[in-house]
């Protein structure tokens, strides 16, 4: 599970030794109750009808794309950085599927009724870029949904508050290349125009010992920090421990919040 923390690796998965293991990281997540609940309500905010046409920014294993379109009825358009991601959705069925570079969307300007990106931004170089391009994309009318989580949320509690505050640190500087843009999100679609600007809080809580070890991989971040020197071996073994200990004592959690914001583009 350590993969899923290399600094990075979500920005170039095709670039990863072992890019599987990040589809099968995303193949875990997709069932725990927390991002079920939050993708539901993404899907909801963009009010998709039969016969429009939407675009998945970053769609990854394509799962909400194929849940939209079973939904609502509407033609879902995928498109991914990653050939692997690509390959994984076609695998699964997924026929409008295309390799794609999210700062340059091959695509037309107005030429879908909405876009959205789900745990995108806070990986690709120019989040700004992106999002600017999703805007390009959707037509007059249509609906933007974006979904991040902002990293300096963040909440660990292990005996060694200090302790956690720096490998929280790391994950926020390290790990991601914008952890906190998504606060960014709902100020930058206010003052491009955008209309019905809505901006929801979700917050994720770990403190079952099935999610932290299948899923978040908490017990990983520490040595792959300590792979790749930023912090010695000594605090590595020393956060594990604690770790290991506010785990078996029930007194472990671990908590992010995901800010997911919506917004129509304006008819005019």
């Amino acid at each position: 599970m350590g993969d899923f923390y290399v600094p990075h690796a979500f920005s170039n998965i095709d670039a990863h030794p072992h890019p599987v293991r990040l589809v099968n990281a995303l193949f875990r997540l997709r069932t725990e109750p927390f991002f079920v609940s939050y993708k539901q309500r993404l899907r909801h905010l963009l009010q998709a009808q039969p016969g429009q046409r939407f675009l998945d920014v970053g769609a990854g294993t394509g799962d909400a794309a194929r849940e939209l379109a079973d939904e609502s009825g509407a033609q879902v358009i995928t498109c991914d950085l990653s050939r692997t991601m690509c390959e994984t959705m076609k695998h699964t069925g997924l026929k409008n599927v295309a390799v794609a570079d999210s700062h340059h969307l091959p695509f037309k300007s107005a030429a879908f009724d909405g876009a959205w990106a789900d745990r995108v931004l806070q990986h690709v170089e120019d989040p700004d870029r992106v999002l600017e391009e999703m805007l390009r994309v959707v037509r007059p009318g249509g609906r933007i949904v974006v979904c991040d989580p902002d990293t300096a949320t963040q909440a660990l509690n292990i005996e060694d508050h200090r302790l956690a505050a720096r490998i929280l640190g790391l994950r926020q500087t390290a790990s991601i290349r914008h952890g906190t843009f998504a606060r960014r999100v709902p100020g930058i679609l206010t003052a491009r125009g955008l209309l019905d600007v809505e901006v929801e809080p979700h917050t994720l809580v770990v403190r079952d010992k099935r999610t932290i070890d299948d899923t978040m991989g908490v017990r990983d971040w520490a040595d792959v920090f300590a792979d790749r020197g930023y912090i010695d071996r000594t605090e590595a073994h020393r956060f594990n421990t604690l770790l290991n200990e506010a785990i078996e004592s029930g007194q472990f959690l671990y908590s992010v919040t995901y800010f997911l914001t919506s917004a129509t583009v304006p008819r005019t």
